[in-house]
């Protein structure tokens, strides 16, 4: 099979991914973590992983516990925050869960782009669920100029006239079919 030409690829992107702005399609660059592999961290992280199995199976409070130990090898590993955060969201404990990722942040250096992109949308999704628009939009903002096409599609929909475009282009594609 041939690979798909550049402009086969952006016109996929554009089907799939219809609220992002033209001309963002171009980029396919996930950012990535980069730790040091101490013995503490290697277990942190083997620790992190199993806590998310364990929640993405349902235990969410095992899943939880698991992280706080993982915490007390490992205190300053942004990754550890994000995904406890994502925990607390799950179990609607949504300050915990902002506390969380704020902390994640602040501990994020050039070393975490992954991490720090992907707290600015959880938080992001915090502030816009609490009607904190202006303040999602700057965490969206700082997800996106790091890679994030979520955090994009999310600022299109704080644009009032992208909103009102969407809603637009829904009724006319309601009136085709």
């Amino acid at each position: 099979m041939s690979s798909l030409s550049a402009h086969d690829k952006a016109v996929l992107e554009i089907v799939f991914n219809p609220n992002l702005p033209l001309g963002d399609f171009a980029t396919n660059w996930e950012p990535e973590d980069e730790e040091e592999e101490t013995p503490d961290i290697l277990w942190s992280k083997q620790m992190e992983l199993n806590a998310i199995e364990i929640a993405e199976k349902g235990n969410l409070q095992e899943g939880l516990d698991v992280l706080n130990r993982a915490m007390k090898i490992t205190h300053d590993r942004p990754s550890l925050y994000n995904n406890r955060a994502y925990i607390f969201q799950f179990l609607r404990q949504f300050q915990d869960a902002f506390n969380d990722l704020t902390t994640a942040i602040d501990l994020c250096t050039d070393k975490h782009k992954k991490t720090l992109c992907q707290a600015y949308c959880q938080r992001g999704i915090l502030h816009k669920r609490a009607d904190r628009k202006e303040l999602a939009k700057v965490d969206f903002e700082k997800a996106a100029e790091l890679g994030s096409k979520f955090a994009k599609s999310q600022l299109v929909e704080l644009n009032p006239y992208a909103a009102l475009c969407n809603q637009m282009l829904r009724q006319v594609m309601d009136k085709l079919k």
